[in-house]
Protein backbone atom coordinates (compact mmCIF):
# COMPACT_ATOMS: atom_id res chain seq x y z
CA UNK A 1 0.00 0.00 0.00
CA UNK A 2 1.32 3.45 -0.91
CA UNK A 3 -0.28 6.52 0.63
CA UNK A 4 0.66 10.20 0.84
CA UNK A 5 -0.24 10.54 4.53
CA UNK A 6 2.80 10.58 6.81
CA UNK A 7 0.98 9.74 10.02
CA UNK A 8 0.54 5.96 9.81
CA UNK A 9 0.59 3.87 12.98
CA UNK A 10 0.33 0.12 13.63
CA UNK A 11 -2.52 -0.82 15.93
CA UNK A 12 -4.85 -3.52 17.19
CA UNK A 13 -8.65 -3.33 17.08
CA UNK A 14 -9.99 -3.46 20.66
CA UNK A 15 -13.67 -2.66 20.11
CA UNK A 16 -16.21 -2.25 17.30
CA UNK A 17 -19.52 -0.50 18.04
CA UNK A 18 -21.84 -0.68 15.03
CA UNK A 19 -24.71 1.76 14.75
CA UNK A 20 -27.43 2.12 12.11
CA UNK A 21 -24.94 3.09 9.38
CA UNK A 22 -21.69 4.07 11.11
CA UNK A 23 -19.32 2.08 13.28
CA UNK A 24 -16.89 3.37 15.88
CA UNK A 25 -13.73 1.28 15.75
CA UNK A 26 -11.42 1.61 18.76
CA UNK A 27 -7.77 0.85 18.03
CA UNK A 28 -4.92 0.51 20.51
CA UNK A 29 -1.74 2.22 19.28
CA UNK A 30 1.02 1.59 21.85
CA UNK A 31 -1.40 2.15 24.74
CA UNK A 32 -3.18 5.10 23.12
CA UNK A 33 -6.78 4.44 22.06
CA UNK A 34 -7.77 5.97 18.73
CA UNK A 35 -11.40 5.87 17.56
CA UNK A 36 -12.28 5.89 13.87
CA UNK A 37 -15.82 6.49 12.61
CA UNK A 38 -16.32 4.43 9.45
CA UNK A 39 -19.29 2.87 7.70
CA UNK A 40 -20.58 -0.54 8.73
CA UNK A 41 -19.93 -1.56 5.13
CA UNK A 42 -16.22 -0.69 5.54
CA UNK A 43 -16.04 -2.82 8.69
CA UNK A 44 -17.36 -5.73 6.60
CA UNK A 45 -15.23 -5.02 3.52
CA UNK A 46 -12.03 -4.81 5.62
CA UNK A 47 -13.03 -7.89 7.66
CA UNK A 48 -12.33 -5.94 10.85
CA UNK A 49 -12.55 -7.84 14.12
CA UNK A 50 -11.42 -7.40 17.70
CA UNK A 51 -7.77 -8.42 17.93
CA UNK A 52 -7.13 -7.69 14.26
CA UNK A 53 -3.96 -5.82 13.27
CA UNK A 54 -4.55 -2.64 11.27
CA UNK A 55 -2.88 0.60 10.22
CA UNK A 56 -4.24 3.89 11.59
CA UNK A 57 -3.90 6.63 8.97
CA UNK A 58 -4.35 10.20 10.17
CA UNK A 59 -4.71 12.94 7.59
CA UNK A 60 -5.79 16.41 8.77
CA UNK A 61 -8.87 15.95 10.94
CA UNK A 62 -9.80 12.56 9.49
CA UNK A 63 -8.94 9.15 10.88
CA UNK A 64 -8.95 6.27 8.40
CA UNK A 65 -8.28 2.56 8.84
CA UNK A 66 -6.14 0.63 6.35
CA UNK A 67 -4.73 -2.84 5.95
CA UNK A 68 -1.52 -3.90 4.21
Amino acid sequence: MKISARNVFDGTVTEIKEGATTAHVVIDVKGLHVTASITNESVEDLHLHVGGKVKVVIKSSDVMVALD
